[in-house]
C-alpha cells in the first residue's frame, strides 16, 4: 500500500497499560516521536472523556487530535477546537435512559459542557470508582430533564457483572449502538451507549477530512471490544498481543504488550 499518512491509537491497553498510572513505556514515547520526526501524524480514539484524555496526555507533553467518548466527540487537544460531535435527539435519549430505568439502573449521561463531562442521579448504578474518576467534571440532576433539555453524547455504567449488563444491552433499540467493555478499574465489566452509526472511526474520518488525509493510508491500533471497527477499517489494523479476542480476530498485525513497548513496533509497519 500507499504511505501511511496517520497513525490511529487507542490509549488504555494500547498506548499505556491499564495498571500504569497513564506512563507509557519508554519506546512508546520514542516511537511516538518518531513518527513526529517523519511527519506522520497520531490521532488518540478511546472511550474516555475530553478532560481524562486531555490530563494525562498534557503530563506527557502531548496534545494531539483526540476522538473520545467513543466517536460521539473529536477536539484538538492543542487549541481546544470541536471537530466533530454527534449529538442524541432527545426522543432517542429518553428511550435509552428508559432501558435502563426498566432494569433498576441509573446510568451517567455524558454532555457536551464546557464544566460538566456527566450527569448522575442521586442514585447512580455504576462503581464508586468510576464515581471517583468523574470526580468534579459530574453533576448530579434530575436525568429527565438531562435527556430532555442537554446535547446528549453517549450513556456509561461501569463496574458490574456482564450478567447484569447483557440484557441491558439486548433491549437498546436499534437507534443506538450498546457495547459491553472490560471495566478499567476491576474484573467487572461496563455498559456503553452511543447514537447508531457512530464509532471510533467516524471520528477518524471526520479528521481526516478536516486535514485533507487520504483515509485509506491509515494505520490504528486498540485492544478492546470499541476498536474493533477502528482496526477493521483502517488500511493497517493493529492489536496488542494481550487484546480482547474480538480485536485480536480482526487485525492485521499484532504486536507485544503495552507494558513491554509494543507500540513501539508501529515503526516497522509504516
Amino acid at each position: 500500500m500507499a504511505a501511511v499518512e496517520l497513525v490511529v491509537t487507542d490509549l488504555d491497553g494500547t498506548l499505556w497499560a491499564y495498571d500504569s498510572l497513564h506512563q507509557p513505556h519508554d519506546t512508546t514515547l520514542d516511537a511516538w516521536r518518531e513518527l513526529e520526526r517523519r511527519g506522520v501524524p497520531v490521532l488518540v480514539a478511546t472511550g474516555r472523556r475530553v478532560t481524562s484524555t486531555r490530563e494525562p496526555l498534557a503530563a506527557l507533553g502531548l496534545a494531539p487530535s483526540a476522538v473520545v467518548l467513543n466517536g460521539s466527540l473529536a477536539i484538538d487537544l492543542g487549541t481546544g477546537e470541536y471537530f466533530h460531535r454527534h449529538h442524541y435527539d432527545p426522543v432517542d435519549a429518553a428511550a435509552v435512559l428508559a432501558v435502563f430505568r426498566a432494569h433498576g439502573m441509573d446510568p451517567c449521561i455524558y454532555v457536551e459542557h464546557e464544566t460538566i463531562d456527566a450527569y448522575v442521579s442521586d442514585r447512580p448504578s455504576t462503581s464508586p470508582e468510576h464515581l471517583a474518576a468523574l470526580a468534579h467534571r459530574s453533576r448530579q440532576a434530575d436525568l429527565d430533564e438531562v435527556v430532555a433539555t442537554m446535547p446528549v453524547l453517549s450513556f456509561g455504567i461501569f463496574g458490574l457483572d456482564e450478567a447484569l449488563l447483557a440484557p441491558i444491552a439486548a433491549s437498546i433499540d436499534a437507534r443506538s449502538t450498546p457495547m459491553i467493555l472490560p471495566d478499567t478499574w476491576s474484573d467487572a465489566h461496563g455498559l456503553a451507549v452511543a447514537p447508531y452509526g457512530i464509532s471510533k472511526w467516524t471520528g477518524v474520518l471526520a479528521h481526516c477530512a478536516r486535514r485533507g488525509i487520504d483515509p485509506t493510508r491509515v494505520l490504528a491500533i486498540g485492544d478492546s471490544v470499541n476498536d474493533v471497527e477502528l482496526i477493521t477499517q483502517a488500511a493497517i489494523g493493529v492489536a496488542v498481543a494481550d487484546a480482547h479476542p474480538t480485536a485480536l480476530a480482526v487485525a492485521d498485525h499484532v504486536v507485544s504488550t503495552t507494558s513491554t513497548g509494543g507500540w513501539a513496533q508501529l515503526l516497522d509497519l509504516i
